[in-house]
């Protein structure tokens, strides 16, 4: 559920697919993971124009969306941080910040879901940790069956040769 302000003595709420836990007071945040969250503060949006087709309602109304995230200055772990910014992205910035621009929809929050989506996969994938490694090793029967089928290759590839004069 995310909170847009007050409108007419009124407060508008619009909810979300998108996870969101109440910190202190007024400052909502999104949940990333189940150890992750971060500060609705730490997201900045920026209303823009759409490109495309629309007639004169392209030229009038702001429906897209920028979304911008500071890698560097969030409360993101330091692990996630610095993958987040070794990322080889055109969405991240050299700066360390993701911008992300969303347009598909036609209406301003729907796109703001979007955006707000989009960063959400990107942190996920990059807190996700990657599974550790068990080295094996083949077992006698399959050692013996890989040398069998070297042997047998190579008689078949010896049957190829031009017979010698021995």
């Amino acid at each position: 559920m995310w909170h847009f302000g007050t409108h007419a003595g009124r407060s508008r709420v619009c909810t979300s697919h998108l996870d969101a836990n109440i910190f202190s007071g007024h400052i909502w945040a999104m949940r990333i993971t189940s150890t992750i969250s971060i500060a609705e503060s730490e997201i900045g949006i920026t209303p823009i124009r759409a490109s495309g087709p629309g007639g004169q309602n392209v030229n009038k109304v702001s429906s897209a969306v920028h979304l911008r995230f500071d890698i560097g200055a969030s409360s993101l772990p330091e692990r996630v941080k610095r993958k987040l910014s070794a990322l080889s992205d055109q969405r991240v910035t050299n700066d360390g910040v993701i911008v992300i621009k969303a347009n598909e929809h036609r209406t301003l929050s729907a796109n703001t879901r979007a955006a707000k989506a989009r960063l959400k996969i990107m942190i996920t994938e990059a807190a996700a940790r990657p599974k550790r490694r068990i080295p094996t090793r083949p077992s006698r029967g399959a050692i013996r069956r890989s040398v069998e089928a070297k042997k047998q290759r190579s008689v078949i590839k010896s049957a190829r040769r031009k017979p010698t004069l021995d």
